[in-house]
This record gives structure tokens, sequence and C-alpha cells, in this order.
């Protein structure tokens, strides 16, 4: 799930984006103190920042020059403060779009959204394979779900490479250790067994309990529903 960092010293606007976007199954978090702005947001460790102009202590421009600084995160400025020169000021300080006050609750889940889908997405276009939400970096061995990434070892990471090339169909066991160990020499088929386990282990921590399913007698396949 993706994290959405919000920096808006407006209670009742942050409550209403806030339960606006978890509605989408988005994570929103608020600013604890707002002179501390860069440790709630290391806290947080979001996937994108909403920054409002006008703040208490210091301004939206500060926080986010302390923020470029550190990460290259998507930036979404909002703010009333609409004039061409707010925005040029945003852009240059790093921002990614500005959506003006009052704000429409459905451009700005549109604008996060396609800021989420270029910078999480778009990147591994022509290295991944994917199911759904799930998606195998084929350069990295790393495992995205909602936004949740794990790393894999070698092994785990060509148990899953199958299972998702398979789409849903089974793949013997003969098959899959030939993939993992490509040896003439006798390989015990409990430690195929010992493998599955350790990917449902790593798959368990991004809430993928039962991704990989086993057709007893056969193999395994990769499917979100039996």
């Amino acid at each position: 799930m993706y994290k959405i960092f919000i920096v808006e010293d407006d209670p009742s606007i942050f409550s209403s984006i806030k339960d606006y976007l978890e509605t989408f199954h988005l994570e929103v978090y608020g600013v604890d103190d707002f002179s501390r702005v860069l440790e709630d947001f290391e806290r947080v460790d979001p996937h994108l920042l909403v920054m409002d102009i006008g703040l208490p202590f210091k301004n939206g421009y500060y926080w986010t020059e302390e923020i470029r600084k550190k990460s290259k995160l998507p930036i979404l400025f909002l703010s009333s403060m609409g004039e061409d020169l707010d925005q040029v000021m945003a852009m240059d300080l790093g921002a990614d779009d500005f959506v003006v006050k009052p704000v429409s609750l459905a451009l700005l889940l549109a604008k996060i959204k396609a800021q989420l889908r270029r910078a999480y997405e778009l990147q591994v276009q022509d290295q991944v394979l994917e199911d759904g939400e799930l998606l195998l970096n084929l350069d990295t061995m790393q495992v995205t779900y909602q936004g949740r990434m794990e790393s894999l070892s070698k092994n785990e990471f060509l148990i899953l490479r199958s299972c998702l090339q398979a789409q849903g169909r089974v793949i013997h066991r003969e098959d899959l250790m030939n993939d993992l160990w490509q040896s003439d020499l006798y390989i015990d088929d409990n430690t195929l067994t010992v493998n599955v386990a350790r990917l449902r282990k790593t798959l368990k921590k991004l809430g993928l309990e039962d991704y990989i399913h086993t057709k007893k007698g056969v193999g395994y396949y990769g499917a979100f529903e039996e």
C-alpha cells in the first residue's frame, strides 16, 4: 500500500483529504510537529508528499528544499496561492505538480495516482513480470505488492518468476528443480519444498499469504484465487 505524507496545517482540510484517500486504499499520514517536518517525513518514509505552502514556523518552499536533499519522491504542492510565480517557484524547488485550493478531491486523487504510476511502475516497465498488483523486477530480484517491497534470494526469485511466467498453470516439481539447479546431480526433493516455503514466508510479509499454491503430487502454481 502506498504511503502519502500530507503537510497541511488546517485540520479540516487534512481530515477531508485523509478520509477521501483512504477509501482508495492509500495510507495517509500527517505532521505531528510543524517545527520538525523533516523528522516526521523521515519517520513515515512515504511514497509521495503533498505539501502546503503557508505553514507555521517555515513555509512549504523551505521544507521542500530540505526534503529534496534527501529524497527524489514525487512532491505535489497544494495551496491557495495559485499565481504563476508560486507555481514556478514550487517547480523550481522540485515539485512534480500543483493543485490550487479549494481543492477538488477527485482531481487531487487523479494527480496522486498519476505521480505514483510514473514513479513506481513505469520505471520498471520493460523489466517486470506482473500479476495484478504483484510486480517482480527481473533486474533487481525484488518483489512489490501494493507499494511494499521485499528482496528475494536467487531461488525464491526463480520460483516466483516461473509461477508468473506460467500465468496460473501448474509447474511440475521436476521442471522447477531443473530451473533452479540445472544439474545432473541428484537433488533431494525436500530441498525444493524448503525453498518454496521460504518464498511463501517472504510473500507473507507483503500480505500475499496464499499466492503460491500446491497441486498435490504434481507441483506448484501462482494465483490470487484457487
